[in-house]
């Protein structure tokens, strides 16, 4: 069963139904929020973590909610802060020099039964991981989730202008990354 973003709130802000309303907060949207994580950590258990520790903030902070977006927007939001904040860490807390932690992500896409996809796929997911995680989340927003450059904006808190750059240069550093091997 789906349930509207009205009454997930509604079932949320009721203290005798607030556990069945973020039961129908994951369930409505936990696939999608695992699938945006998922592209940035590639690693799936991380994105488990990632997506748990994004439903838990969630849910402690839907007094927060304002309804000027929709909900799966504001979700949206706080599973790529999540995601960055994860990733920053994790480098931080090994030592990782980036070179390193590049080639631990590629051996991971090229050899976990977990990863699906073609060659070409898999070429272009390596090519991912060499962009900035800000400048691989542009790419994926818009590439992978089609979104606007608008809504990305909504989600971002980035300027419109500074999206498409951002995309843009992604792109050429995909292809230029792509084409040399």
């Amino acid at each position: 069963m789906t349930y509207s973003d009205q009454k997930i709130l509604e079932l949320i802000g009721n203290p005798s139904t607030r556990e069945t309303g973020y039961r129908a907060l994951v369930l409505s949207y936990q696939k999608r929020i695992y699938g945006i994580i998922r592209k940035m950590v590639i690693i799936h258990e991380d994105a488990d973590d990632v997506t748990q520790n994004t439903f838990i903030k969630a849910f402690r902070n839907i007094q927060k909610f304002q309804s000027n977006s929709s909900l799966f927007t504001w979700l949206y939001r706080i599973a790529i802060n999540e995601s960055l904040n994860f990733l920053e860490k994790k480098k931080r807390r090994f030592f990782l020099p980036i070179e390193d932690h590049y080639e631990a992500m590629e051996n991971y896409l090229s050899s976990s039964h977990l990863v699906s996809g073609d060659y070409i796929e898999i070429k272009l997911q390596k090519a991912l991981l060499k962009l900035p995680d800000k400048q691989r989340l542009v790419f994926n927003m818009r590439y992978f989730e089609d979104l606007s450059y608008e809504e990305i904006s909504k989600i971002t808190g980035t300027s419109v202008g500074a999206l498409k750059a951002s995309y843009h240069h992604a792109v050429k550093k995909i292809e230029v990354d792509v084409q040399s091997e």
